[in-house]
């Protein structure tokens, strides 16, 4: 098993920086592909950033890409999500993920075995 918690959120004003955390705890850190998603109000979940198990490589949603950096500490356990330049339309609840078997370039919402509850951003225009 595997615990996720995230942190992190709040309100920000558009053009603004915010960065989430994601702490993990209950299986070797290291195995695990991590990831980042995001549900915007009234919408679907939807993958936002990718990182490998040895954090040597990263996938991006388009929406972001440029933005926002993940990364991932292995002696801390944890999964950061760098956030700059906000924009009204990133608003949404943050979750982090993690998926035992894949890989990166396959990550996506219906395929990850354990997630976090969320942390919300807001952000204003």
């Amino acid at each position: 098993q595997v615990q996720l918690v995230e942190s992190g959120g709040r309100l920000v004003q558009a053009g603004g920086s915010l960065k989430l955390s994601c702490a993990a705890t209950g299986r070797t850190f290291s195995h695990l592909t991590m990831g980042w998603f995001r549900q915007p109000p009234g919408k679907e979940r939807e993958f936002v950033a990718a990182i490998s198990r040895n954090g040597g490589g990263t996938r991006y949603a388009d929406s972001v890409k440029g933005r926002f950096t993940i990364s991932r500490e292995k002696a801390e356990n944890t999964m950061y999500l760098q956030m700059n330049s906000l924009k009204p339309e990133d608003t949404a609840v943050y979750f982090c993920a993690a998926d035992v078997f894949g890989s990166i370039m396959t990550m996506n919402v219906d395929g990850m075995d354990y997630w976090g509850k969320g942390t919300l951003v807001t952000v204003s225009s």
